[in-house]
């Protein structure tokens, strides 16, 4: 007799009343189950009223969830349509999403949706609440006229240069206090040395002569134009920076806490300076504080900026996520093994332009020179595997000591450099007798003196 044929078991449709939307600029097809009308595949436009009336026709078949791709932000009106209509709506990675083999059109693309979505194998992306979207907005906002601003000061540097104005080589930060008063001397019509240079701030540490030496240029009247329109654009977008601090400030102080004795107690530590072009310009520190509920500028390398820039990624309830591991996956921090025949094929990590992973993957970098244990940690990756690799090992340790933090409300305590060399070198002393037992010999510690 031949073997037994195992049963077979067929997947179970969790969600009968599903929908699979696939978004695009101009028009939304949407796809819903057979069973529930004749005309189970809808093309709508992406207007307003289209939107409604996408949503009437899902809830006059009886829809109860919808599943659709992040399709760049093509799909943040029609979500909050759907949200706002009682539905439940699914945000999906699209790569969680691909298409079968086959003819790949917006049909089949809304048909496989709403198939897997039927069937329970799509997870919903993470989708922060509404304080926390605005904060996000606003921060990304300014992080984009920071970046521009950046620019700017190229603009300013490269003008200089092309008339020998070697500004940049005496003062570190030419947008600084000493050097945009000397771009505004040139630019008002001043052209000798010592006088620009006498505008030197008691801070800079060159002298007023080498400062001078430094700009003695050749004035060309088409690089002055365009200095003067690099400084005001610089100015400008100062201005619109400077606007979304008070818009993030305002923000946050209308959800603070009303009895202030709720917030937590600062490290013992004083808070990190702000040391990019454009600090905060309120009391970022004590925001931060109030949204996290514990002091995770005590992270060494971890400044006032990364934590903002995270908290307004994920805010700081972290219950989305499982664990620190499901934290870091989320990220591209955590690796990722593919394993075959129970051999790991490649661990690399995911590509992804998540920007809390950029914040934590700079606090690492910054760690290059630090006496602490995460310090320590880095050098030693980094001497092994090379920067690139420790950079993104050492911002998944940050992240998940972030996540322990918010998700414990507890402090973090550095052991320092040298503790965390000796366990290094006990668990490596650990190690080597094992080898050795194994190979029947015992290590004898070699007599100092």
């Amino acid at each position: 007799m031949g073997k037994k044929r195992k049963a077979r078991v067929d997947l179970e449709r969790i969600n009968p009343h599903a929908a699979g939307v696939d978004i695009g600029s101009t028009r939304h097809w949407v796809a819903v189950d057979s069973s529930l009308c004749d005309e189970s595949v809808r093309d709508f436009g992406t207007y307003t009223d289209n939107l409604h009336e996408l949503a009437d026709w899902l809830l006059s078949h009886g829809v109860e969830t919808v599943a659709m791709e992040s399709t760049g932000v093509y799909w943040v009106p029609l979500y909050e349509v759907l949200r706002d209509r009682g539905l439940e709506v699914f945000l999906v990675d699209a790569r969680a999403t691909k298409q079968v083999a086959g003819r790949k059109t917006d049909v089949s693309d809304c048909q496989w949706i709403q198939q897997l979505h039927s069937y329970g194998l799509l997870k919903p992306a993470f989708i922060p609440d509404s304080t926390i979207t605005k904060l996000r907005a606003y921060m990304r906002q300014r992080e984009r006229w920071i970046a521009d601003a950046g620019r700017a000061i190229q603009h300013m540097q490269q003008a200089m240069e092309l008339m020998n104005v070697k500004l940049t080589e005496v003062v570190r930060n030419v947008a600084g206090k000493t050097g945009m008063a000397i771009i505004d001397s040139i630019l008002a019509g001043e052209r000798d040395p010592k006088v620009l240079a006498s505008l030197r701030d008691g801070r800079c540490k060159h002298s007023e002569s080498e400062i001078a030496r430094a700009l003695r240029g050749t004035w060309h009247e088409e690089q002055l134009f365009a200095l003067d329109q690099a400084r005001n654009h610089y100015r400008f977008l100062s201005e619109r920076i400077r606007a979304c601090d008070q818009r993030i400030d305002n923000l946050l102080s209308r959800h603070a806490p009303e009895d202030p004795g709720d917030l937590p107690a600062a490290s013992a530590k004083p808070p990190k300076r702000d040391a990019g072009q454009h600090p905060f310009g309120f009391d970022a520190h004590g925001h931060c504080l109030q949204i996290a509920g514990v002091d995770l500028t005590s992270i060494d390398g971890v400044g006032v900026s990364t934590v903002m820039t995270v908290l307004s990624e994920v805010g700081g309830d972290l219950s989305a996520w499982r664990h620190e591991r499901a934290f870091g996956a989320w990220l591209g921090l955590a690796p990722n093994p593919r394993k075959s025949g129970g051999r790991v094929l490649r661990s690399k990590t995911l590509p992804n332009s998540n920007r809390a992973a950029t914040a934590f993957r700079l606090a690492a970098r910054g760690l290059a020179n630090s006496k602490s244990a995460l310090g320590a940690f880095y050098r030693r990756l980094r001497a092994r595997i090379g920067a690139p690799k420790a950079i993104t090992a050492t911002a998944y340790k940050i992240a998940r000591i972030f996540y322990r933090m918010l998700s414990t409300k507890s402090p973090y305590h550095d052991v320092g450099q040298s503790a965390y060399d000796e366990r290094f070198r006990e668990r490596r002393l650990r190690s080597i007798r094992r080898v050795a037992k194994t190979l029947g010999y015992a290590l004898v510690p070699v007599p100092t003196g």
